[in-house]
C-alpha cells in the first residue's frame, strides 16, 4: 500500500527563506541579464556621442534625467555585483572557499560590497 504524500496546495514564496549563497547566485544571474540587455543601448549612446558636439550635449542632458539616472544606478549595481560574484565563483572553481562558513562569508561580502558600491555611486549621481 502506498502512502499518499502530503504536498502543499499553496506555495507561499514569501515564506521560503533562501540561504545567502542562493540570494547571491540569483542576483548574479539577474545582474548578468541586465548587463547583457544594456549592451545595445550603451553601444548606441556611445556611437551617438562620437558623432558631434551637439549630440554629445544631447546625451549629457539625457543622462541628467531622473529616470535615466535610476536605470544607470541600477546598472552600476549590476556591474558591481556581477564582477564581485564572478570573482567569488572563480575562487570556488579553484577550491577556495568551498566549506559552508567560508561560502556564507564570501556571499555576505559580495552582497554587502555591491550594496556599498551602489550607495556610493547613487550618492555621487544624485547629489
Amino acid at each position: 500500500m502506498q502512502l499518499k504524500q502530503q504536498r502543499p496546495k499553496f506555495l507561499n514564496l514569501l515564506k521560503i527563506h533562501l540561504p545567502v549563497t542562493g540570494i547571491t547566485s540569483i542576483a548574479h544571474r539577474i545582474s548578468g541579464v541586465l548587463l547583457f540587455l544594456a549592451i545595445p543601448g550603451f553601444i548606441y549612446l556611445f556611437q551617438l556621442s562620437l558623432r558631434d558636439e551637439s549630440t554629445f550635449n544631447g546625451i549629457s542632458e539625457l543622462l541628467a534625467n531622473s529616470a535615466v539616472k535610476v536605470i544607470v544606478t541600477l546598472l552600476v549595481w549590476a556591474l558591481a555585483h556581477h564582477l564581485l560574484a564572478g570573482i567569488r565563483y572563480l575562487l570556488t572553481d579553484i577550491a577556495i572557499g568551498l566549506d559552508l562558513p567560508a561560502a556564507r562569508a564570501s556571499a555576505w561580502l559580495v552582497n554587502s560590497a555591491s550594496a556599498c558600491i551602489f550607495l556610493l555611486i547613487a550618492v555621487v549621481m544624485w547629489l
